[in-house]
């Protein structure tokens, strides 16, 4: 599962906007648009949510889920590694 707060954070961790990462993850923009714009878990369907999570890993950004250990322990995100967003297929 990843959350609208988990997208929003991890697309500022990149320095990316919503189209930048509409275009990594080969969705539609308005699909990532409604996706942030929900509360709590991001909900739609599970291979757009698995292409979003895959830009993002493939980015260098790590989702880090509610019961994945963690020292402080809830949600969150974090950088894998520094480095450039790649685009789908690249």
């Amino acid at each position: 599962m990843i959350t609208s707060f988990q997208m929003r954070a991890a697309r500022a961790l990149l320095g990316i906007d919503q189209k930048t990462l509409a275009d990594l993850a080969g969705v539609s923009l308005p699909t990532i648009q409604r996706m942030e714009a929900s509360t709590g878990n991001v909900r739609g369907v599970v291979e757009t949510l698995t292409r979003v999570v895959e830009a993002f890993d493939r980015a260098g950004v790590e989702l880090i889920g509610e019961q994945v250990r963690s020292d402080s322990g809830g949600r969150g995100v974090r950088l894998k590694q520094p480095g450039p967003p790649r685009r789908v297929g690249a």
